[in-house]
């Protein structure tokens, strides 16, 4: 069907799907200072619009909205069309509060009262 609309008809399609897909990624790949979003996404990597992101490689932070999900080494993988693919090389999950080396007790206070 689409070999019979004009050229300039399925230009404005295409454009417009565009715009839908930018419209629907709530996550965002963040890199120094500029930030993309994220087409698709999988376990084994990602996709943005290969016309805003240029060839990303190394480390990079994922969000959704304003909550850090993950921090991830990548790979440019291939440009497929109007998407270019990416692979993790590592992907760690982003943690609010930093490790600790030692064993929590479950029944400690959650603070002290100074003497009275």
């Amino acid at each position: 069907m689409s070999s019979f609309l004009p050229q300039s008809v399925r230009d404005e399609l295409a454009a417009a799907q565009k715009t839908a897909r930018r419209r629907r990624a709530t996550r965002v790949v963040h890199v120094g200072d500029e930030a993309y979003p994220i087409l698709e996404m999988s376990d084994r990597g990602f996709s943005v619009d290969a016309e805003d992101a240029p060839r990303l490689r190394g480390l990079i932070d994922i969000y959704d909205g304003p909550r850090h999900l993950y921090q991830a080494l990548i790979v440019a993988s291939e440009q497929a069309g109007d998407v270019m693919r990416y692979e993790f090389k590592r992907n760690t999950a982003a943690h609010a509060q930093a490790p600790v080396d030692f064993e929590v007790p479950e029944g400690r206070p959650a603070g002290f009262l100074p003497p009275a």
